[in-house]
């Protein structure tokens, strides 16, 4: 016989009283401040909040902005994307195309033998990843429906486009075909938005015939190459972009099946971001659904904003490349860890939206994982097959787990807790890891991953070169 899960969570919330008196020689006068102490450092949550339904259950928060795009999981229920033509990865596919994204954004940054100054070699380095948030958007005049991948990571937005001249890969919408839309223009190679391919994709362009030719391999051996081009792109209703630049490729494989392409929310002048910033002045933001079976948002524009949102500088040691943060602290259950401020600054910090796993300087790892597994000694650990994570828990007997709050301090002291989906994640049934990893160096940059990111919403005002974070977003 089983206790009931009420019951559980009294006996939980009372061991746990105890367990953080114990531990911290603490001098409470009252139990209403140790009750206190562990509302403010811990949380208990179901398990069942991890997991995804098979049901679509959309949010409600975001929806109704202005300037609001639905952000959903390519594997989940809220997509349209079938499972014949996007077959689900499991866990160790997600976290092998994660790994490779990793290493190829990190190899985007090496260090002058001759000196400290840091250079960034070619773009086209980078790993599509998993590729599982998407959204839909409007192209040509017509509009044609598509549903394209978003990217902070990427600068040039493109889709595929008949005639395919090589291959085309299977998507959710008939492929784009430029005839038919009285918008669509070629651009010529001697125009300014041709040269500037060069830093947008990490390749020169090529030029055929006069026009302009785009191409990017990326680092997991995708490709995608064909005209460059520009047409009205539809974000929303009667809001349209004219003269929106991309690529229009005729030569696409790899891991983009099932969407039409990608859009990239970059810093570079052809990004989405800068091309729009007429109309919404550099600034986007995004909430990312808390399982697969819910609904986030894209927005662009200051309009909606929430006012509790925080900010922080840019970092300027990453370049004008990524999205570069100054991480100063890590907190797990309320106690600042012991890192020496050296590590995050020899390292430095980029937000990615296409990396699903936070990575930290080994270092700062080892901090994080010894203070999380002094936190969680309740529970059983075990091990597991995953070759990412490697702190997991068999919570086969539990409905109900409480774990410590873990919180990352950015520059400008600006406190963000992680929501308990970006703490545990599950990788095997009843099996649940911390949803961390380290790098193979200290000098490897770090990145916040959107498994941490989830529900949080996320800020990017590019003009006045900051980012920032609100609690709650959906």
């Amino acid at each position: 016989m089983e206790l009931s899960n009420s019951i559980f969570f009294v006996l939980s919330s009372w061991f746990l009283f105890f367990l953080v008196v114990a531990r911290k020689e603490s001098t409470l006068e009252t139990s209403e401040d140790a009750i206190e102490a562990i509302a403010n450092h811990y949380q208990t949550v179901r398990l069942s909040s991890f997991i995804s339904s098979s049901i679509c259950s959309p949010t409600i928060n975001g929806n109704k902005k202005r300037g609001s795009l639905e952000v959903v999981h390519k594997h989940g229920p809220c997509s349209k994307l079938s499972d014949s033509m996007v077959k689900p990865l499991t866990v160790e596919e997600i976290f092998s195309h994660d790994q490779s994204r990793v290493d190829s954004i990190i190899k985007t940054r090496k260090k002058d033998i001759q000196g400290s100054k840091t250079t960034l070699i070619a773009k086209s380095g980078r790993s599509i990843g998993t590729g599982n948030y998407i959204v839909t958007v409007a192209l040509g005049t017509p509009k044609k429906l598509l549903t394209l991948i978003f990217d902070t990571g990427s600068d040039l937005t493109w889709t595929q486009c008949q005639p395919c001249a090589g291959s085309c890969y299977s998507q959710i919408e008939p492929i784009f075909q430029p005839s038919s839309s009285t918008t669509y223009s070629n651009i010529t190679c001697n125009s300014t938005e041709c040269s500037g391919l060069s830093s947008a994709t990490g390749y020169p362009p090529l030029c055929e015939s006069s026009t302009c030719v785009y191409r990017i391999q990326y680092g997991d051996g995708s490709i995608t190459a064909g005209f460059f081009a520009k047409d009205k792109l539809t974000l929303f209703p009667d809001d349209p972009i004219e003269g929106f630049f991309f690529g229009c490729g005729q030569l696409n494989e790899g891991l983009f099946r099932g969407a039409a392409g990608l859009i990239g929310l970059g810093r570079d002048k052809l990004s989405l971001v800068l091309q729009s910033a007429k109309k919404y002045g550099k600034v986007f933001s995004y909430c990312l659904p808390s399982t697969a079976s819910s609904t986030g948002y894209l927005t662009f524009g200051s309009s909606g904003i929430d006012s509790n949102v925080t900010y922080t500088p840019l970092s300027k040691s990453q370049g004008n490349s990524f999205y570069g943060l100054d991480l100063e602290a890590i907190y797990v259950g309320g106690n600042k860890l012991s890192i020496s401020p050296t590590v995050f600054a020899t390292s430095g910090m980029i937000i990615d939206s296409g990396t699903v796993i936070t990575r930290l300087p080994p270092t700062a790892y080892s901090a994080l994982r010894k203070a999380f597994r002094a936190e969680m000694t309740q529970y059983p650990l075990t091990k597991s097959a995953s070759s990412l994570l490697d702190t997991c828990y068999d919570l086969s007997k539990y409905s109900d787990v409480t774990i410590p709050k873990i919180s990352v301090v950015w520059g400008g002291n600006v406190n963000v807790e992680i929501p308990p989906q970006g703490i545990l994640y599950p990788i095997e049934d009843q099996v649940y890891c911390l949803a961390f990893a380290g790098n193979r160096d200290d000098s490897d940059f770090g990145i916040f991953g959107n498994t941490q990111q989830k529900t949080l919403e996320v800020v990017y005002d590019v003009s006045a070169g900051k980012v920032g974070f609100a609690p709650g977003g959906c």
